[in-house]
């Protein structure tokens, strides 16, 4: 991670909790909140996952509670809890019963398991060139794949930047969402707020991009680094 310098205009940049270390001076790592090994164990397992969130977004776009639900289907409480969050499978009297009070048919519960999963893969020097909103000179942005409307809910754009003797300076950019940077190559004074932190290859930075941020000094030119931009659909 880049180490942080302080900005001589606002001030010595506040530092950060540094990891945790045990006595015999080893890295105590925090553990993580997502497994990104995980597997399902069955694919009846991500069917009860699948009918269950359509379940539950049915009962909430009409604005009823699971209460509600049960006196209209004449399930029990617990059994519609153990519906909507996927740990056990209703019968198809019981989808019937859904389907009727909510108003949908019995297929629509099945939506989201039918539906395909995107991926995209670029070639090298394949990416497309773009023009994001406020981009600024010599700022060249290549998208290295987007997909728009997806179960996660979340917008990613994973963008190859580069920036040559042509390109200005602008750490004032602002945009919803968060942002990570991957410097490969060059060096640079990115500012984050009111910090700034020279990133050279290797590098990386993760920030709230609300902050005001971009390139503050441009030490050795050219520079390519990724950046990757993620925010909710409904913001983009």
């Amino acid at each position: 991670m880049a180490k942080k310098i302080s900005d001589s205009k606002a001030g010595p940049a506040e530092a950060k909790p540094l990891p945790k270390v045990s006595a015999d001076g080893k890295t105590i790592r925090a553990p993580l909140t997502q497994n990104p090994h995980a597997i399902r164990d069955t694919r009846e397992k991500v069917l009860e996952v699948a009918i269950g969130r359509e379940v539950r977004a049915f009962r909430k776009k009409l604005g009823i509670t699971v209460a509600d639900l049960a006196v209209a289907t004449d399930i029990s409480l617990g059994m519609l809890s153990k519906i909507e969050n996927g740990i056990t499978s209703p019968s198809l009297t019981t989808l019937q019963a859904l389907s009727r009070a909510l108003g949908v048919p019995v297929t629509a519960f099945f939506r989201r398991f039918e539906e395909e999963r995107s991926a995209v893969f670029v070639k090298a020097g394949q990416g497309l060139d773009v023009e994001r909103r406020g981009t600024r000179a010599g700022h060249q942005y290549n998208l290295l794949g987007h997909i728009g409307s997806n179960t996660s809910g979340v917008v990613v754009e994973p963008y190859l930047i580069t920036l040559t003797e042509d390109s200005d300076v602008f750490p004032t950019f602002q945009h919803e969402g968060m942002e990570f940077l991957y410097m490969l190559e060059g060096e640079v004074v990115y500012r984050h707020g009111s910090n700034l932190y020279p990133m050279k290859p290797g590098d990386s930075l993760f920030f709230d991009a609300d902050a005001p941020h971009g390139p503050e000094q441009l030490t050795k030119l050219p520079m390519r680094y990724l950046s990757i931009i993620c925010y909710p659909q409904s913001a983009g």
